[in-house]
């Protein structure tokens, strides 16, 4: 029997794979090239924003419901031009 985290990893992954897919459909044969980077982009900016919305913007928060310190927070957020 799966537990509730296998649950949610399992979900997010079907969620991904079917983003990930339709992507590639949509792109109906033109070249791409860095698509793991560009994709691990765009999650990790909306990681970052969802959390600092349910922060409220409160970086030392939001830096520890990810995971990662004020600093690496600030300079992802710099990166993605949040």
């Amino acid at each position: 029997m799966l537990e509730s985290e296998d649950v949610k990893n399992l979900n997010l992954q079907m969620y991904t794979r079917k983003v990930v897919k339709q992507y590639l459909l949509n792109l109906k044969g033109h070249k791409t090239n860095n698509l793991h980077g560009f994709i691990i982009g765009e999650i990790e900016k909306g990681i970052i924003l969802e959390v600092l919305d349910f922060t409220k913007g409160n970086l030392t928060q939001s830096a520890e419901i990810l995971g990662m310190t004020r600093t690496t927070l600030r300079n992802k957020s710099r990166k993605h031009k949040i």
